[in-house]
């Protein structure tokens, strides 16, 4: 049940469905100028949600755990979780909560909720079709539903972006223009449809990379050294320098992972020195990176959307980049919303070392053109790359590769 002052006679009525595009062949420059202006100024049918009605979860995968526990922060008991593979999600994290398939659902409670959709490694607009023709009424993005509480929780990923200025247009079409392949282009367009409509673009050359491995796409993975020097920086779990070390068949100079979550750390601590054995060219550290040195307020204990904010209750340090003095020829942020902070922190790194660079860029509003229009005017003779690992507008990622390490001047 959720808490009864949540509940009030004469919920919403749910809004429209949303749509999807198919496009059958990667848009070059102008194409990709030209859908730009088509999506900038174009009216939105949506916008953030809330909880005026008993909340459902629709998948119980990872996206779904971190949905729960979300609302548990918010205050907000779930009314079900449904799920296509019930029987398989009932087991472990979901045991207490019997996750149910959605023909199991009556037809009341099916009309009286509202379903929050945790996936994003699936195209969302089927699966709220899907649900639809089941019988459920009202079905919606949970990061749709999550941008109401913001003030409790900072997880960002639900944001919608206003229509483009003239002068955003032009620093947007300025980064289409600059990405290394149609490729990007491609998937640019489809992250910022949805940022700024809630449409669902496709370009069937190339779809969301959901199942190729984020920060070791095939770009980088043909332009790897055996003596890399590898920055985590946002290291999570440790999952990500576990994959880069697995890739790598242990032949590598060094490894820095850095994560300022202490529960993610701890995690993070024992899983690096459980599969590498306590590999002494790993090191861990706790503090967060920044644009500048000094102290800020950190939100602990939110698992991968713990980060730097307001609503956090503690502080801690900060550090550039530049002030470890490290050589890194491999550089992957991923700090839910601070990366072009920590770029610009690390400007003499990566300028003088001139390393292979991922950055997410799908937490805020840096993703549409600032943090593109940074790296393109500080890193010279680099490929710039933009790919989408999910859908719904997360996953998105900027991959900077130096012209020195590509395919071309090996054979040469």
């Amino acid at each position: 049940m959720l808490h009864p002052e949540l509940l009030h006679a004469g919920s919403p009525r749910p809004g429209p469905a949303h749509k999807a595009r198919s496009f059958p062949a990667l848009p070059g420059a102008t194409k990709a100028a030209f859908l730009l202006a088509e999506l900038a100024v174009a009216p939105c049918a949506f916008a953030p949600v809330g909880a005026e009605k008993p909340l459902a979860l629709y998948g119980a995968g990872d996206m779904g755990r971190l949905a729960r526990d979300f609302f548990a922060l918010a205050g907000l008991d779930i009314a079900l979780v449904i799920d296509r593979n019930a029987a398989d999600a009932a087991v472990g994290a979901w045991s207490a909560t019997r996750p149910v398939e959605p023909e199991a659902v009556p037809d009341e409670v099916k009309r009286s909720v509202r379903v929050a959709v945790c996936v994003a490694t699936s195209a969302y607009v089927p699966i709220e079709a899907a649900l639809h023709e089941v019988g459920f009424t009202d079905v919606v993005p949970f990061y749709d539903l999550s941008e109401i509480f913001r003030h409790l929780h900072p997880l960002s990923n639900g944001w919608f972006a206003p229509p483009f200025t003239a002068e955003e247009q032009d620093e947007i079409k300025s980064a289409l223009a600059a990405w290394d392949d149609d490729a990007s282009r491609a998937h640019h367009l489809q992250f910022m449809a949805w940022r700024r409509l809630r449409e669902e673009w496709v370009f069937a050359p190339a779809p969301p990379l959901t199942g190729a491995s984020r920060y070791f796409i095939p770009e980088v993975l043909e332009v790897l050294r055996d003596d890399e020097t590898f920055i985590d920086g946002g290291a999570y779990d440790g999952c990500i320098t576990e994959a880069f070390a697995r890739r790598m068949g242990g032949a590598f100079q060094r490894i820095v992972a850095i994560e300022p979550d202490g529960p993610n750390r701890a995690r993070c601590e024992v899983n690096v020195g459980t599969s590498l054995a306590g590999d002494p060219r790993i090191t861990i550290h706790d503090f967060a990176l920044a644009e500048r040195d000094g102290a800020a307020p950190f939100h602990e204990g939110l698992g991968y959307a713990s980060q730097l904010s307001t609503t956090g209750s503690t502080r801690i340090e900060c550090r550039t980049l530049d002030a470890m003095q490290l050589k890194p020829t491999f550089l992957k942020l991923h700090l839910e919303g601070g990366e072009l902070a920590a770029l610009k922190g690390a400007r003499e790194t990566l300028v003088n070392h001139r390393p292979l660079v991922t950055v997410t860029v799908y937490h805020n509003d840096d993703g549409l053109w600032k943090t593109a229009r940074w790296l393109t005017r500080t890193l010279t003779g680099y490929r710039f790359l933009f790919r989408i690992h999910a859908w719904c507008g997360a996953g998105a990622v900027i991959y900077a590769i130096p012209n020195e390490r590509g395919t071309k001047a090996k054979a040469a």
